[in-house]
């Protein structure tokens, strides 16, 4: 059964763009993506992914190349202290230098993640296997993200950040910018393991919105945002200018009362994203507005 899908997945890489994400929308939504006047916020994402092809995506969205546009538009300050790399294999590391807490990131992808909390514990054979397959997997086949199409898979190693609330691990907010207005944040928690994590969406106040996602059960009670939320809020503005994209995801992370940089998604979930109740994908595709291209 592995061999089979292993060959299915090798013959639908061959397929042009346009062609797999129809049959992909249509396998995971089961009705047919509408190119030519997309209205969904899922919709209006395919249409961006096929073109709107930016050359800079892929340096944002490239974990080790996205540091030089940050540390330019903010500062290195709220860059996460970077321990090592970039590398090409896993082989290159070495780990007598790491301290004994650290975060190996791949670069070009999206879950491939190695967190040490303790260096004398890890399971390098563990680790090894999970940062390999990464690496050998093109992230840009996957959803089509024309973004990670010119990312050379690599390994960096990032200082483990912790925060008051330690047990769940650090709480991410993303800001979904439109047309560099962001709009909402979705907030996540204890994304290490996807099965218990939860996931919620807010307004710019920190009110709920009354959407979520299918996937993820909501975050348990109210959000407190954190104190620097006004300072989040002005970064996720100005990160969305320098993305220069109709929609980009700014994530950022306070820890203990201060802003540091996550990473720059232009299609969140690749334009999958199990909304409920689902006339909210049309709302949200409301506030996008694409651009005017005549090659559509």
């Amino acid at each position: 059964m592995g061999n089979m899908k292993e060959m299915g997945k090798k013959l639908l890489s061959f397929l042009p763009d346009k062609l797999y994400l129809q049959l992909y929308y249509f396998a995971k939504f089961k009705k047919p993506c509408n190119f030519k006047n997309p209205k969904t916020f899922n919709e209006k994402l395919q249409w961006l992914k096929l073109y709107d092809r930016n050359p800079l995506y892929s340096e944002l969205v490239d974990k080790y190349e996205v540091r030089k546009h940050i540390a330019a538009a903010v500062g290195e300050e709220h860059l996460i202290s970077l321990l090592g790399g970039p590398w090409e294999s896993f082989d290159e590391i070495n780990f007598d230098a790491l301290p004994d807490q650290f975060v190996l990131k791949c670069t070009h992808d999206s879950g491939g993640l190695v967190i040490c909390r303790d260096k004398s514990k890890l399971d390098l054979a563990a680790a090894r296997r999970k940062i390999e397959k990464s690496l050998k997997q093109n992230y840009y086949l996957l959803a089509r993200e024309f973004a990670y199409k010119n990312v050379k898979p690599r390994i960096i190693a990032e200082a483990y950040m912790e925060d008051e609330n330690a047990a769940e691990g650090l709480t991410d907010y993303k800001f979904f910018c439109f047309n560099g207005d962001p709009k909402i944040i979705y907030v996540s928690q204890g994304l290490e393991n996807h099965e218990t994590a939860s996931i919620s969406f807010y307004d710019m106040q920190g009110d709920e919105m009354p959407f979520g996602r299918s996937d993820y059960k909501p975050i348990d009670g109210p959000l407190v945002l954190p104190e620097n939320f006004d300072e989040l809020k002005k970064t996720a503005v100005l990160l969305a200018k320098m993305a220069e994209a109709p929609f980009v995801r700014i994530d950022l992370y306070s820890i203990l009362g201060k802003m540091y940089f996550s990473e720059v998604t232009y299609c969140p979930c690749g334009g999958f994203m199990p909304i409920t109740p689902e006339r909210w994908d049309a709302e949200l595709g409301e506030w996008l507005r694409l651009p005017d291209n005549t090659n559509a």
